[in-house]
């Protein structure tokens, strides 16, 4: 896979963590400790996504 293949999926689970949290936080109800995990995966593909941009 090209550094620039693996860019584009990182960026797609990105934003797929990105809607995943919002849903959960838009439904009453939502799971705190669900969202806590999901921000912390979002963190840590951005640092990764940052790293392969440099």
């Amino acid at each position: 896979m090209s550094v620039v293949a693996h860019l584009q999926e990182l960026k797609k689970k990105h934003e797929n963590l990105s809607r995943e949290v919002e849903s959960i936080q838009r439904s009453p109800g939502g799971d705190d400790m669900k969202v806590r995990e999901l921000k912390k995966q979002k963190l840590r593909l951005k640092e990764e996504i940052s790293k392969l941009d440099a």
